[in-house]
């Protein structure tokens, strides 16, 4: 039985860059024999942490939204995709509604995410990944995947500013099948 890859995609254009990419990692994953599960995230309702800490008695999230879909999901996966647009010098807020409320689950499961590979994918509209911001969400994936002791295999990321321009960047296109293929065997 193949992998389980889950990928979260944080662009509020269902057909974004960063969504096109995210969607030739899930073609790489199903071609190394993974089954990918991918997430809208633009369209669903993730309501922001309460900081009410409920969950670190309880393990569970008092806030009944979808997330409560994504949680299983989470636990269950064998791999995970981040993919974002950079706005404003960071990741979207469709992706940061989303982890911040994995803290309820890592509450009750401290090392979920140990050892768990981690393939980021993002896309900016400037062609500089330091004035884009696009650095400043790499710093922050590596920084919260070192704390959750999850492994970065791969990342992806490239200028792309309009509807359509990575699939105008072959290379981009590949790389993101690559790291699908690569997160589809580890």
């Amino acid at each position: 039985m193949g992998k389980t890859i889950l990928i979260l995609k944080g662009s509020p254009r269902e057909r974004g860059n960063s969504s096109v990419l995210a969607g030739q990692v899930a073609v790489g994953a199903e071609a190394g024999g993974a089954s990918v599960e991918s997430f809208y995230l633009h369209g669903m309702d993730i309501r922001p942490c309460d900081g009410c800490d409920f969950c670190k008695e309880t393990g569970v999230c008092v806030i009944k939204d979808d997330m409560q879909k994504l949680y299983p999901k989470l636990l269950a996966a064998d791999a995970v995709v981040l993919a974002s647009p950079i706005y404003w010098f960071t990741y979207s807020a469709q992706l940061k509604l989303c982890i911040d409320r994995w803290y309820a689950i890592w509450n009750f499961k401290q090392d979920m995410f140990k050892g768990k590979p981690i393939g980021i994918v993002l896309t900016y509209g400037d062609t500089d990944i330091y004035t884009s911001g696009g650095i400043n969400a790499i710093h922050t994936f590596e920084t919260m995947c070192r704390f959750l002791k999850a492994d970065v295999i791969g990342m992806v990321y490239g200028s792309a500013s309009d509807v359509g321009d990575v699939e105008k960047q072959p290379e981009l296109m590949e790389q993101a099948y690559q790291l699908g293929k690569k997160l589809g065997a580890s």
